[in-house]
C-alpha cells in the first residue's frame, strides 16, 4: 500500500461528468461506538457498472484510519490511498470488498460525517461527508440498499437509529447492545443516517391515503420533549398535503426526526430518518417567536417533501442540486401558502429572494441554477440553488398551470422513481407533458445572473387600445458574457382609473428581447398590475407614476403587487431623501396615513398591513443604488420613520392598543398577523430612541406573554442608549438562559444594535461564558447576525466591523470550514460599495486568502471574490 496525504483544491466540472464505474448492489455496514473512537466495518456488493468508462475501483475516503482491506474475505493490500481516493486497479467484474476503519466522531469539528453533538452521536452526509465514515464511492449516482449494525453502550446510548425499519435488537456483554436497520429503497450515501444517544421520544400516528399506519417518532434530549407539538402537527400537515396535491403517500412504516444542537445546516432529510437542527423542531409560545413557527412548519414540511424531491428521485450529480433542492422550496413555499396567507407568504419569499439572492447573483459569486463548475460542493448550496431554482419551479407551473404541472410531476416520480437524474430530466417532464418546447426556457438554469424587465406603455383612445412593451436584458456574469433572450411569464392585470379590475390576470410570455402585447376594447387609459404574483426573478421597471402607484397600492387585487405598489413608492421617496434630505416628501407621509387609518378600521390582512407600514430594508434599497452606502440609506430611512412617526404618532398609538393582547396566544394567521402589525407599529413609535420610546418598549416586554412580544421589544430597545435597555436585556437573559435557542437570540439581538457601543458589545458577547465557536448556531447568532442584519456597523468606516468577521472566518478555518466559508458571504460585493469600504472589505479578504493552511471552501469563497 502507498499512502500520500496532500490535498489540493481542484475545479470540478460538469462536462467531464461521467458513470461511476460500480455499482453496490448492496452495503452493510457495522459500527462499534467506543470511548475516543469508533469502529466503522463497511461490506459492499460491488458489479462492474456497463456504462462505466473505467475497470479501476475508486473510492473516496478522508479523516480515518485503515485497519483492514479484504476482496471476497481475503486481504487485500494491491491498493494505493492518494489525495483523498483510495484504487483498487482492475478488482474484477462483481465481488465483496470489506473495509475496516476506525475514526473520531468527538473530535470531529466540522460536523460532516459522524460526529457528537453534546453526547449524541449523529451523522451528516450530504454533500459528501460518507467519505469521513468509511471508503465508498461518494457519488449521488451511486444508489444501493442498506443494513446498518450498531453498538454501543446500553446505558450511555439507550437510542440507536439509522434508515429505514428496525430489523433485529438485542443486549451484548458488558452492558452493550445492539440494533440492525434495513432501508429496501435504494439511496445514494449522502441519505445514509445514524443517531445514537439519550434521547426522549414523542410518538404519534398518520394514517395515509390507503390507509396504512405509520408510526411518527420525533427524538429530543430530555426537557426539550414539551416544545416538540407543533413540530408534530407541522409533519402530519406535510403528510396529508402531499397527499393531497401530489398524490405522494409515504411508504415506510416509520418517521424519525431528531433534533441536535450542533448542525451546519437547518436539517438533513435522510430517508426515513431526518436529522434536524433543535431551532428547527423546538417551538412554545415561551421561547419561539411566531417567525420560528412559521419556520419550524416550513422545513419540516421542506425535509418531509424531500421523501419524493431528493430521496426516491436523487440527482446524478451535484450539478443537478437545485433539481431536489428548487423543487422542494416551492413545494414547501406553496405548502405554507395553503396553510396561511398566501400573499403575505409571496412578500416574505421575495423579500429574501431579493435580499439574499438577488446580491449573490450579482456578485463574483454568481453561478447558474445548473453550474457548471465548483472546487467545494459545500460553498453551492446558496440562494440560487434553493430559491432562484424555486422560481424556476414556478414559473413552470405558471406556464404550464396547475393541471397540467401535476401531470407532468405525475410523469417525472413514476419515470424517474429509484433514479439519480437531471435538472433536464426535470424540464423535459414539463415538455412532454404540456406538448411544450421547453428549449428555451432552460436557459433560465444556464444563464446566471437577475435579468432586468423594463415595461412601457401606450394607449390608443381613438382605438381603444393599450399596449404594454417590454425589453429584457442580462448583466455580464463569471464567464457568462454572451447572454440570450430568456422566457419570461409575465402576469398581468388592468384597472380602471376608479380601481376597478377591468381585465383579470393573464399571463404574456415573452421570448424575444423587446416584445410588445395588445389589449383592445379598453374604454380608458388603464393602469397595469405588472409581474403579479412575481411571476418572474427580475428586476422590474416601469413608468407608472406615482400616482398609479397609489391606485395599485388601494385596489389591486394581487395581494403581491398592492404591497410592491408601496414599496416602488417607498424606494422612489427614500431615493429622494437621499438626493436632498429637504425633499418635500408629504405624499408619501400622507399616504403611510391612509394605510394606518384603514388598519385603524379593522379591514383587511392584518400581516398583509405590517409588511406594507414596513419600509424597504437597507440591503434590499442596495440593490437599487449604483453604489452601496450603508449608512446614507440608512439616514435617509431613518429620516422618513421620524416624519412618520411625528405626523401619525397619535393614530399609530391608537392602532397600537387596539391590536393589544387579547389574553390567549394562538398560532394562527390571524393572531400571528395582529402581533405582526403591532409590532410594526411598535418600530415606528419607537424609532427615535428617546426617553418615551424607551418605556414604551419595556412596557410592552413587561406585558408579554410570549417570546414574539418580547422579541419585538428587544428589538425596539437595540438601537437605544436609555437604562431601560440595559434592564430588559438582562431580565431576558435571566428568564431563559437555560435555553440555548433563546440565548441565540440574545446574542442577535445585541450583534444587530445600531449604536455607537456596537464593537464593545460585539468584544463582550465574543467573551461571554456562553459563546463557543465551536457551535454554528451560536456563531450564526454573532456573527451572521451583526454582518448580515446590521449593515450600518458591519460597514462602519473604521473597518472594525470587517476585521470582526475576518477574524472569526480564520479562526473558523480549521474547525469548521463550511461555517467559515459561509461567514465570507457579506464581503463578497465588496466593488459595489463606496471606495473607502472596497479598500477596507478588499484587505479583508486578502488577509484571509494569505491565512496558512486554507481550506478548499474558504479558498474558493475568497479567491472568487477576490478575482470576479
Amino acid at each position: 500500500m502507498r499512502t500520500e496525504n496532500a490535498v489540493a483544491p481542484k475545479t470540478i466540472y460538469l462536462k467531464d461528468y461521467t458513470p461511476a464505474p460500480y455499482l453496490a448492489k448492496q452495503v452493510n455496514l457495522s459500527f462499534n461506538l467506543l470511548p475516543g473512537k469508533t469502529i466503522v466495518t463497511s461490506e459492499v456488493r460491488y458489479v462492474k457498472n456497463p456504462v462505466g468508462v473505467s475497470s479501476d475501483l475508486v473510492l473516496d475516503g478522508e479523516e480515518q484510519t485503515i485497519v483492514s482491506v479484504a476482496k471476497n474475505g481475503v486481504p487485500l493490500s494491491d491498493y494505493t490511498v492518494a489525495d483523498g481516493q483510495m484504487t483498487i486497479a482492475s478488482p474484477g467484474d462483481e465481488f465483496t470488498l470489506t473495509i475496516v476503519s476506525e475514526i473520531n466522531p468527538e473530535a470531529n469539528t466540522a460536523l460532516e460525517g459522524l460526529y457528537q453533538s453534546q453526547g449524541t452521536y449523529c451523522t451528516q452526509c450530504e454533500a459528501e461527508g460518507f467519505r469521513r465514515i468509511t471508503y465508498y464511492q461518494d457519488r449521488p449516482d451511486v444508489l444501493s440498499v442498506f443494513t446498518v449494525r450498531i453498538e454501543a453502550d446500553a446505558k450511555a446510548y439507550p437510542v440507536m437509529l439509522s434508515n429505514g425499519n428496525l430489523q433485529e435488537e438485542g443486549g451484548l456483554p458488558d452492558g452493550r447492545h445492539y440494533r440492525v436497520w434495513h432501508d429496501p429503497f435504494p439511496k445514494p450515501c449522502y441519505l445514509f443516517a445514524l443517531v445514537a444517544g439519550d434521547l426522549v421520544r414523542v410518538a404519534d400516528t398518520f394514517t395515509t391515503m390507503t390507509g396504512r399506519n405509520v408510526d411518527l417518532h420525533i427524538y429530543v434530549r430530555a426537557g426539550d420533549e414539551g416544545q416538540c407539538s407543533h413540530a408534530m402537527e407541522s409533519l402530519k400537515k406535510s403528510m396529508k398535503w402531499d397527499e393531497e396535491v401530489y398524490g405522494r403517500e409515504y411508504q415506510l412504516d416509520l418517521f424519525n426526526i431528531v433534533a441536535v444542537s450542533d448542525f451546519n445546516m437547518g436539517a438533513m432529510e435522510n430517508t426515513s430518518l431526518n436529522v434536524f437542527n433543535t431551532a428547527l423542531v423546538l417551538a412554545h409560545q415561551e421561547t419561539a417567536t411566531d417567525s420560528d413557527f412559521m419556520s419550524v412548519e416550513g422545513v419540516i414540511g421542506h425535509e418531509y417533501f424531500h421523501n419524493w424531491t431528493g430521496n426516491r428521485v436523487t440527482c446524478r450529480d451535484w450539478f443537478q442540486l437545485s433539481l431536489k433542492e428548487g423543487f422542494t422550496v416551492f413545494r414547501d413555499q406553496e405548502f405554507s401558502a395553503d396553510l396561511n396567507s398566501r400573499a403575505v407568504q409571496r412578500i416574505d419569499d421575495v423579500n429574501g429572494l431579493r435580499r439574499l439572492q438577488f446580491p449573490e447573483d450579482g456578485s463574483p459569486l454568481a453561478h447558474s441554477v445548473q453550474p457548471d463548475q465548483f472546487i467545494e460542493i459545500s460553498n453551492f448550496y446558496t440562494k440560487t440553488i434553493y430559491d432562484k431554482g424555486a422560481e424556476l419551479i414556478r414559473m413552470q407551473h405558471t406556464l404550464l398551470g396547475p393541471q397540467t404541472f401535476r401531470k407532468a410531476t405525475d410523469l417525472y416520480f413514476d419515470r424517474f422513481d429509484g433514479q439519480a437524474v437531471t435538472c433536464d430530466d426535470f424540464v423535459q417532464c414539463m415538455a412532454e407533458a404540456s406538448g411544450r418546447d421547453m428549449t428555451q426556457f432552460f436557459r433560465w438554469y444556464k444563464q446566471a445572473g437577475t435579468p432586468t424587465l423594463v415595461a412601457s406603455s401606450h394607449y390608443d383612445a381613438a382605438q381603444q387600445r393599450y399596449t404594454l412593451s417590454f425589453k429584457q436584458s442580462q448583466p455580464e456574469t463569471p464567464g457568462q458574457t454572451d447572454k440570450q433572450p430568456l422566457h419570461i411569464p409575465i402576469a398581468v392585470g388592468l384597472l380602471a382609473a376608479d380601481g376597478r379590475e377591468i381585465v383579470p390576470t393573464q399571463v404574456l410570455e415573452m421570448t424575444a428581447r423587446e416584445q410588445s402585447f395588445t389589449f383592445d376594447g379598453i374604454a380608458a387609459k388603464p393602469v397595469p398590475s405588472i409581474l403579479r404574483g412575481f411571476s418572474a426573478p427580475v428586476k422590474l421597471e416601469t413608468d407608472l407614476s406615482d400616482d398609479d402607484l397609489r391606485l395599485l397600492q388601494v385596489h389591486d387585487t394581487d395581494g403581491f403587487n398592492k404591497w410592491e405598489a408601496g414599496q416602488t413608492l417607498a424606494l422612489r421617496t427614500i431615493q429622494r431623501v437621499m438626493a436632498d434630505p429637504q425633499a418635500d416628501i408629504s405624499q408619501f407621509i400622507a399616504d403611510v396615513g391612509t394605510l394606518i387609518a384603514q388598519g385603524l378600521s379593522g379591514q383587511g390582512d392584518k400581516a398583509l398591513l405590517a409588511r406594507a407600514l414596513s419600509l424597504p430594508m437597507i440591503g434590499v434599497i442596495g440593490q437599487y443604488q449604483p453604489v452601496i452606502d450603508p449608512a446614507a440609506i440608512d439616514a435617509a430611512r431613518s429620516s422618513i420613520l421620524t416624519q412618520i412617526k411625528r405626523a401619525h404618532k397619535d393614530a399609530l398609538a391608537a392602532l397600537y392598543e387596539a391590536n393589544a393582547n387579547p389574553g390567549e396566544f394562538t398560532i394562527t394567521p390571524q393572531a400571528m398577523g395582529r402581533r405582526t402589525l403591532q409590532a410594526a407599529v411598535l418600530e415606528i413609535l419607537t424609532t427615535t430612541n428617546g426617553t418615551g420610546c424607551a418605556a414604551r418598549a419595556k412596557a410592552h416586554y413587561d406585558a408579554a406573554d410570549n417570546m414574539t412580544d418580547r422579541v419585538t421589544a428587544l428589538s425596539c430597545l437595540s438601537d437605544s442608549t436609555q437604562p431601560q435597555r440595559a434592564e430588559v436585556f438582562a431580565d431576558f437573559y435571566t428568564r431563559f438562559e437555560k435555553y440555548p435557542l433563546v440565548v441565540d437570540k440574545w446574542f442577535s439581538l445585541q450583534a444587530i444594535a445600531n449604536r455607537e457601543q456596537i464593537f464593545d458589545d460585539l468584544a463582550s458577547l465574543r467573551a461571554h461564558p456562553d459563546f463557543n465557536i465551536k457551535n454554528p448556531n451560536r456563531v450564526r447568532s454573532l456573527y451572521s447576525a451583526f454582518a448580515i442584519n446590521n449593515p450600518v456597523k458591519f460597514h462602519d468606516p473604521s473597518g472594525k466591523g470587517y476585521a470582526f468577521l475576518r477574524d472569526a472566518i480564520i479562526e473558523l478555518n480549521s474547525i469548521n470550514p463550511q461555517i467559515a466559508a459561509r461567514l465570507v458571504t457579506p464581503l463578497r460585493e465588496w466593488k459595489r460599495y463606496t471606495p473607502a469600504l472596497q479598500a477596507q472589505m478588499k484587505a479583508a479578504l486578502q488577509a484571509v486568502l494569505d491565512t496558512p493552511n486554507l481550506s478548499g471552501d474558504v479558498f474558493e469563497v475568497v479567491s472568487k471574490s477576490l478575482n470576479g
